[in-house]
């Protein structure tokens, strides 16, 4: 998998190279305009790299990068869904423009992720952990979300049932990559696992049909 901004000199081609070779290329980190966000979509990129951030802002007459994001039905997004990267009312936005098969749920989680709040280190980087948010110099420097929160998070911000929302951390993101034995319970594929409550926490999980926790 591949994140570039389609704006850059020379991305269109290599958005066609890499598209050939197999290579999922998804658009982000970008001050694309309109016209650049669909010339890389027209040469093959067909996802968004955590919506919203390190994205041109959304203006009504000038909708750059993220009008195209948004409005594409063809095109499947992902979202950094901790409340803290994205306002809740805007992860919803994404959630009714992208829908139950076209969003996706990341974490951006650094190595503090399930740690208590303190300070760590990112990239050799100072950052601090505290009331959920991960900082460094006061700008926020990846999260500690995990994939189980940010289901609830799903559940909580746009009124999704768990067993909708679950698809945005299981089926959908396992076919942006092309992973055919994940994200799914059927016959032939990998039996990795968890077992959650009706409201989405965690009870146990199982990597190739073994219990490893719970």
């Amino acid at each position: 998998m591949l994140t570039i901004a389609p704006e850059l000199d020379g991305a269109r081609e290599l958005i066609a190279e890499a598209n050939k070779r197999g290579v999922c290329v998804s658009i982000g980190h970008s001050d694309a305009d309109l016209s650049a966000a669909r010339a890389g979509i027209l040469a093959g990129a067909r996802h968004a790299t955590h919506t919203f951030n390190a994205m041109r802002p959304l203006d009504h007459r000038a909708p750059g990068i993220l009008g195209e994001v948004l409005s594409n039905s063809n095109l499947s997004a992902d979202i950094i869904a901790d409340g803290v990267h994205v306002h809740p009312s805007v992860v919803r936005i994404f959630l009714e423009a992208k829908g139950e098969e076209r969003a996706v749920l990341i974490t951006d989680a650094i190595s503090a992720a399930g740690m208590p709040e303190g300070q760590y280190q990112l990239g050799g980087m100072d950052v601090e952990v505290k009331d959920g948010r991960v900082t460094r110099n006061g700008s926020l420097a990846g999260s500690v979300l995990t994939l189980d929160r940010a289901v609830r998070n799903v559940m909580e911000f746009g009124g999704w049932s768990l067993q909708k929302a679950l698809r945005l951390a299981t089926k959908n993101p396992a076919a942006v990559v092309g992973a055919e034995r994940k994200g799914s319970l059927e016959a032939g594929a990998d039996a990795d696992l968890v077992a959650l409550t009706e409201n989405g926490e965690m009870r146990a999980t199982l990597v190739r049909g073994e219990v490893v926790r719970g």
